[in-house]
C-alpha cells in the first residue's frame, strides 16, 4: 500500500528531517529515492507528494529529475530547495547558475496570502527561514504566482494554487526554520486533506497483527545491544507472540557503568522474557588489545559481536526467525540511491550485521520509526522511562570514546568520570533537555599538581548537545559554575585524570561528532 504522503529524495542530507515533520504532524509518510520514484508510483497514487532538497545542480546534464508523472497525477505537489528548482525546470520556468548564493539564515517576505503560509509571518509580513542554495530561479512556469521573496530570492516560495503546486527555496524541515513545520502541515493536513491518523497506539496495534501473522508457530531469537532500538523491537515481540521469542545479549564489556545489569534485571525480572546473558568483555578486549584505528576497532568489535551471537544462538536451535531493531534511517540508506553522507559515516555508529549462512529470516517491526517514534513507542509499551530516555550509545560502545588502545583501565576511568558527569547533569535537572552527553578519555596526559605531589594523567573531555531531530546538534551552555563543579569531582573522585576540558562544537547536518 502507497503511503499517504511521498517524499522523493534527491539526496540532501536533511531529507529524512522532512519525513520527521510530517509525522510529527499525525501523518504516516515514506522516501523513496529519485529514481526508483516512478517504481513507487506504479504501486499507486499517495494523497501528497514532496520534492526534496539536493546537492546536485539542475543546470548540469544529467543531474536527477522527478517522474513527469509527478505532475500528472492530480495530487498536491510542493518542492523544497532542489525540489523547487526541478519542479520549475520540468514545468516550463528556467533556472540558472553564476547568481549570489544563499546559505544560513534568512528573512522572507510574504508578498500573497496562500494555505501554505497560513500562520506564518509577523507584523510586517517577515519570517525568518534556512537557505542553502547556489542556483536561482529566473522565471517560474506558467500558471505560478510569487508567495513569498527574499533579499536574494524574488522566488523564495512560488504557487500555483489551482493545482496545488508549491515550491519553497529554504529548508522547512530544519529546525534553523522555526515555524517550518507548521509549512508542511499545512500542506499535508490543510492543503492536502490527509488525516492525521498516524500515532503509537494504532502502530503497536497494527504491528502486534503483523508478527503474529508473519511468525505464526515459529521461533525467534533477538540480539540485545542494551540499546532502546533493539529492546523495544524484543518488548513489541514478546507481547505478540510470547516465549517463541528468546533474547541473546551480548555483554561486550563496552557498556556504561550498571548497563549491563540494568539490561538482564529489566528482561529477565520486570518482562520475564527468556534471555541468554553471553558475558563476553574478556574476549573483546582481547581481540582490541594493541588497537589504535578507530576503524579496525568498530571492525573487530563488529565480528566478534557476530562470532558470539551466532554461538549462542546455535545452541538454541530450531529458531526460524530473527528480530533486529532496524530503523527507518537505515531503511532508506540501504536503498539510497546518491550514496549520501549518511551511508559513508554508518559504520561509526553500527557494529555490523548478521552473518547470512544463519539463514533466518528477519522480524523487523521498528523498520517504519524514527528514533523519537521508538521512543514514544517504548513509552507506550510501558518501558520505563529511565531506560526509554536514556541518551544515545553508540553500537561500539565506549571503544569510540577511548581514541587510541582500549585498555581495562582507561574503560574503567572512563565509567568512573562518565558515571560522576550524568549524575550532576540530573542532579541539576538537565538530563532530559540534553539530547546526548557523555565523556571521551583523550589520547593525552599532563603534568598536575595536586596537594603537595605531582600527577601525570589523563586528560578528559565533556561533550553535550541539544537537538530535536539527532541530526543537527548544538552543544549544551552550561554554566560556568556546574562546569566548575563537575570539573572537580571528576579530578577529585577519578583516579587517572587531572585535567577536564568541555566541548564546545556545533554539529551543523552531516558533521561527525566525538562518537
Amino acid at each position: 500500500m502507497t503511503a499517504p504522503v511521498l517524499v522523493i529524495d534527491f539526496g540532501s542530507q536533511v531529507t529524512q528531517l522532512i519525513a520527521r515533520r510530517v509525522r510529527e504532524a499525525g501523518v504516516y509518510c515514506e522516501i523513496v529515492p529519485f529514481n526508483k520514484a516512478q517504481e513507487e508510483l506504479n504501486r499507486g497514487t499517495p494523497q501528497a507528494i514532496i520534492l526534496s532538497g539536493g546537492p546536485a545542480s539542475v543546470t548540469e546534464s544529467d543531474t536527477p529529475r522527478a517522474p513527469q508523472e509527478v505532475f500528472q497525477l492530480g495530487v498536491p505537489v510542493l518542492g523544497i530547495c532542489y525540489g523547487e528548482m526541478t519542479m520549475s525546470t520540468q514545468l516550463g520556468g528556467k533556472v540558472e547558475s553564476g547568481h549570489a548564493r544563499e546559505f544560513g539564515r534568512a528573512d522572507i517576505h510574504i508578498e500573497k496570502k496562500s494555505p501554505l503560509l497560513a500562520g506564518l509571518g509577523d507584523a510586517n509580513g517577515n519570517e525568518p527561514v534556512w537557505m542553502s542554495h547556489g542556483d536561482k530561479i529566473t522565471a517560474i512556469p506558467r500558471g505560478f504566482e510569487v508567495i513569498a521573496t527574499s533579499e536574494s530570492s524574488p522566488y523564495a516560495v512560488i504557487g500555483d494554487e489551482t493545482r496545488h503546486f508549491y515550491g519553497v527555496q529554504f529548508h522547512p524541515e530544519v529546525a534553523h526554520t522555526p515555524r517550518g513545520a507548521t509549512i508542511l502541515k499545512n500542506f499535508v493536513t490543510g492543503i492536502a486533506g490527509v488525516k492525521p491518523e498516524w500515532n503509537m497506539h494504532a502502530f503497536r496495534q497494527r504491528e502486534i497483527e503483523k508478527i503474529r501473522a508473519q511468525v505464526g508457530k515459529g521461533k525467534v531469537i533477538c540480539g540485545l545491544s542494551g540499546g532502546v532500538d533493539s529492546s523495544v523491537a524484543a518488548v513489541l515481540i514478546h507481547e505478540a507472540i510470547g516465549d517463541q521469542i528468546t533474547c541473546i545479549f551480548v555483554d561486550t564489556g563496552l557498556m556504561r557503568a550498571g548497563e549491563a545489569d540494568e539490561v538482564v534485571s529489566l528482561f529477565k525480572g520486570h518482562y520475564n522474557i527468556p534471555l541468554i546473558h553471553a558475558e563476553a568483555a574478556d574476549l573483546f578486549l582481547g581481540r582490541l588489545e594493541g588497537v589504535s584505528d578507530p576503524e579496525q576497532k568498530r571492525k573487530i568489535i563488529g565480528s566478534t559481536f557476530i562470532d558470539v551471537f551466532d554461538r549462542e544462538a546455535a545452541k538454541i536451535g530450531g529458531a526460524e526467525f530473527l528480530a533486529q531493531g532496524t530503523l527507518y534511517p537505515d531503511v532508506i540508506e540501504s536503498v539510497s540511491a546518491t550514496g549520501g553522507p549518511s551511508v559513508t559515516i554508518k559504520s561509526h555508529h553500527n557494529v555490523g550485521g548478521l552473518p547470512e549462512r544463519m539463514k533466518l529470516k528477519l522480524v523487523e517491526p521498528l523498520r517504519e520509526l524514527f528514533k523519537d517514534e521508538v521512543r514514544a513507542l517504548g513509552r507506550e509499551l510501558g518501558l520505563p522511562e529511565t531506560f526509554v530516555g536514556r541518551h544515545p550509545f553508540p553500537g561500539p560502545g565506549l571503544a569510540i570514546r577511548v581514541p587510541g588502545e582500549i585498555t581495562r583501565e582507561k574503560l574503567e576511568i572512563l565509567r568512573k568520570a562518565d558515571t560522576v558527569y550524568l549524575d550532576e547533569i540530573r542532579k541539576a535537572g538537565l538530563y532530559d533537555k540534553i539530547w546526548q552527553a557523555f565523556a571521551v578519555l583523550l589520547p593525552v596526559r599532563t603534568v598536575g599538581v595536586m596537594g603537595d605531589g605531582r600527577t601525570y594523567d589523563y586528560v578528559l573531555a565533556l561533550r553535550a548537545v541539544t537537538s530535536s531531530d539527532g541530526m543537527t546538534a548544538d552543544y549544551y551552555p552550561f554554566e560556568h559554575s556546574f562546569l566548575a563543579r563537575v570539573s572537580t569531582r571528576i579530578v577529585n573522585e577519578v583516579r587517572g585524570v587531572n585535567r577536564v576540558v568541555y566541548d564546545i562544537t556545533s554539529k551543523p547536518p552531516g558533521t561527525i561528532e566525538w562518537e
